[in-house]
């Protein structure tokens, strides 16, 4: 069995035990704030983010790792792997894949299997949970990225936006979808498709509705397939995703739930206060 090297990119959430793996590697996006670059989580910290979009009066700007920075990273893994398992953040909202892809192209005799998570963020980290436990159990990297390929657009993802405004300048929402929201406060529950793109699912009136709602949406799903676990991710509002958290439990006791923070490059256009909700769909 050859040696796997597993890639991703800064969108994923990465636990402490993936931080510590010696075979998992990030490369960051990049947030551009005044014609400016930072490395997302490099040179540019999540509350370092926050203080920056509170002053300034242009939204910040993404850009995907360029096409020689992976070429970079596959080229230094051949001397150590036999192959490599990319995956990365939707294909549908990121440029990530196609420098994943064209990087690898211009690294010779060094297998890469890019995979497009079709989504981002904690789903990304369970499939490259998944990716580890199947090469421990002796799987080459085509048959470990065959099998999360089939898993990719499997998790449930519902999202309360932070800022309406950052979405919307941030080309993710239509303007007529932005002036409803706007104009009659309400808040949008914005789903990540199958496929892979944002789309907006229901529109609330409160947050404290929508909160519920994604509370109702879980315990409604768990009625007929039975869920163990499930991800909270928040922009920066640690009480509120408790919040969110201790509903679940009263509605589901036994639910297991991991809570984290969304990285730098998510919050650029979700917005400070973001919460979302997660699980793996049978």
């Amino acid at each position: 069995m050859g040696k796997i090297a597993f890639v991703t990119d800064s969108t994923a959430y990465l636990t402490e035990e993936l931080k510590n793996h010696p075979d998992v590697y990030s490369l960051p996006l990049s947030i551009i704030i005044d014609d400016v670059s930072y490395a997302d989580g490099v040179d540019l910290t999540v509350d370092e983010l926050y203080e920056r979009i509170r002053k300034e009066k242009e939204v910040p700007k993404t850009s995907q790792p360029a096409i020689g920075v992976f070429a970079e990273l596959y080229e230094k893994l051949k001397e150590d792997y036999d192959s490599a398992v990319s995956i990365h953040i939707s294909d549908k909202l990121s440029g990530t894949m196609a420098s994943a892809k064209q990087g690898s192209d211009m690294v010779d005799n060094f297998p890469v299997e890019v995979v497009d998570s079709k989504c981002m963020s904690y789903a990304i980290t369970h499939l490259i949970n998944e990716s580890i436990r199947l090469s421990e159990e002796g799987k080459e990297a085509a048959e470990i990225a065959e099998h999360v390929r089939d898993q990719a657009g499997r998790t449930a993802n519902y999202i309360l936006l932070g800022s309406l405004d950052q979405f919307y300048k941030g080309g993710r929402m239509s303007g007529a979808q932005y002036l409803i929201g706007s104009v009659l406060k309400i808040k949008p529950v914005i789903t990540i498709t199958p496929e892979g793109e944002f789309n907006l699912f229901e529109r609330v009136r409160s947050e404290k509705k929508a909160m519920n709602r994604l509370v109702e949406l879980l315990y409604t799903y768990h009625q007929e397939h039975p869920v163990n676990k499930a991800q909270i991710m928040h922009g920066n509002v640690p009480e509120k995703a408790s919040q969110l958290e201790a509903k679940l439990k009263e509605k589901m006791p036994n639910l297991d739930i991991m809570t984290g923070e969304i990285s730098s490059t998510i919050a650029v256009h979700a917005g400070e206060g973001t919460l979302a909700l997660l699980w793996q769909k049978g």
